[in-house]
Order: C-alpha cells, then sequence, then structure tokens
C-alpha cells in the first residue's frame, strides 16, 4: 500500500515537478497559463515558495496535457512521468515482419537480446532453426524476389548461436504439425518423402546434441490452442500475425503470454523427453 502524503508534503512535491516540468518543455508561464485557461497569477502561486493549497482537479489535468506529463506524477501519485498513452506506446509496438521475404532478422534481434535468458517459442510452421536447406528451399521457392540461400544461411547463423547461447530454448506446437509434414499433407502438400525424411533425421539429430537446453513439447490443438508467439524471458512477449508482430515489453502481459506458453506445456501430449522416439516412428511412417 502507498504511504499518505500529508498536505504540505503533497503540495511541495507538486511544485517541485511542476517546476521541473515546465522547465524542461520550454513553455513560459504566461504560455502554460493560456493553454490550461487560466490567469498568469494563477501559475505563478502554484509555483510559489511554501504554497500549501492544491489547485482544482481540471486545472491538474490541464496543466499535465499541456506539459506531456501525467496527472498522477504531477500529484505524487506515480514515479513515472509518461502520460498514459506514452507509457502504451513504449509497452506495446507493432512492427511489420520479413517471413514473407526471408527468416526473419527482427526475431533473432530480439533473441539476441533476451540472452540468458529462458526463451519460450510456438512457431508457426516447423520451427525455421530446425529446417534443412531443402525444406527451407521448397518453402521460400515461390518468393521470387529473394534466394532461398538467405533463409538458409540466416536458419545455419540462428543454429549457431542456439549453440553457444547460455539461454534456454523451450518450442510448443500442434502435434498436427509434425505428423502433417511426415505425411507431406495440408501446408507441406507437394514436398517429397525424401526430403521429409532428412528434414526428420536432422531434427533428430539436432535435438540430441542440443537437448536439454533445446526442448519441445507437442499438444493436441482439439484440446488446447495457441496462436504463433516467442516469449523472450521477462524481457518481452511477441504475438506473430503474419504480415505484422505485436511486442509488448510491459510485465502484466509478458508475464500472461508466459502462463500460457506453460499452460501448452502442462497440456502436452508428447513431452521433452519423448520427441525423439516420436520423430523416428513419424519417420518410419514416411511414404
Amino acid at each position: 500500500m502507498r504511504d499518505k502524503i500529508d498536505k504540505r508534503t503533497r503540495a511541495s512535491l507538486f511544485r517541485e515537478r511542476l517546476l521541473t516540468a515546465l522547465t524542461a518543455s520550454d513553455l513560459s508561464r504566461a504560455a502554460l497559463a493560456r493553454q490550461v485557461g487560466v490567469d498568469r497569477s494563477t501559475i505563478t502561486q502554484m509555483l510559489a515558495e511554501g504554497e500549501t493549497r492544491m489547485p482544482g482537479g481540471h486545472v491538474v489535468a490541464a496543466s499535465a496535457q499541456a506539459l506531456d506529463v501525467s496527472a498522477d506524477w504531477l500529484l505524487g501519485l506515480s514515479d513515472r512521468p509518461e502520460q498514459a498513452g506514452a507509457l502504451l506506446d513504449s509497452s506495446l509496438s507493432i512492427s511489420e515482419t520479413g517471413r514473407a521475404t526471408t527468416l526473419d532478422d527482427q526475431i533473432f534481434e530480439w533473441q539476441q537480446e533476451a540472452e540468458g535468458y529462458k526463451i519460450r517459442h510456438v512457431p508457426a510452421t516447423l520451427p525455421d532453426v530446425l529446417k534443412t536447406a531443402d525444406v527451407l528451399r521448397w518453402e521460400y521457392a515461390p518468393i521470387t524476389h529473394r534466394r532461398p540461400a538467405e533463409a538458409i544461411d540466416a536458419a545455419a547463423e540462428r543454429l549457431d548461436w542456439l549453440r553457444l547461447t547460455l539461454s534456454d530454448y523451450e518450442m510448443a506446437l500442434p502435434v498436427h504439425e509434425l505428423d502433417s509434414f511426415a505425411r507431406g499433407e495440408g501446408y507441406y502438400a507437394g514436398l517429397d518423402a525424401e526430403t521429409r525424411r532428412q528434414q526428420l533425421d536432422w531434427m533428430i539429430e539436432v535435438y540430441d546434441r542440443r537437448y536439454p537446453g533445446l526442448r519441445m513439447f507437442l499438444f493436441d490443438a482439439r484440446v488446447v490452442y495457441s496462436s504463433p508467439i516467442t516469449v523472450f524471458g521477462p524481457k518481452m512477449a511477441v504475438i506473430y500475425m503474419g504480415r505484422h508482430y505485436i511486442a509488448f515489453r510491459d510485465r502484466e502481459r509478458v508475464q500472461t503470454l508466459t502462463r500460457h506458453f506453460d499452460w501448452l506445456v502442462r497440456e502436452a501430449t508428447i513431452s521433452a523427453r519423448d520427441i525423439p522416439d516420436y520423430v523416428k516412428t513419424l519417420r518410419d511412417q514416411v511414404r
């Protein structure tokens, strides 16, 4: 619970913060008075040393708006001077993805920023970092203005980072994603059997080398569901929309998406320890 502030202390804090904001704004007292809609003498009185009377709520609100700070900060109710809109802008951002052109550099930058923290990832398809060069060539072939080689190089770079990083990397994806890949159905229709077998062999090899630093969980999408997300430790969480990412940096939303991922793990039908055996079974069924 926030400690109560007596009237004199609150008035002194208000005066100090009002003066600080006014100085930073480059507004004169007369200009502030015009924007607030009061006489200049009212601003002078608000800033007067030893003044214990507090202005009305409408004057505080108008002053905060004119000075681009929050009213709560002026009143000593918050230690953050930003207005609510500015706080939202700093905690939420929308950025365009590069997924339609090449393996996205933005996600890799966020991964590096979260070095040392656990990264939780729900991919849109098979995890890019585990894809073979042949699968990436097939996947990026329709993109005529980019070379598949760029995606291949990017995937290799990310795999090298995964080998060297101190971060734990957890992935959760629907079990039907791997099943559909093995059968060459849905998104993977047209991908030849030999390429699919090699992909599953590569996934087993990488997983064996990286486990337990790399862990994968498979969940039943008929029971639980997730859109593609990535949680970068306590620092940030991102929802993938296709053309854009919605990125959150505020603690509450990052924790919400962290709990969502952990829920997927708890509900997983295939645990991290059982992934190699499951993938081997699928590999033997490829026709």
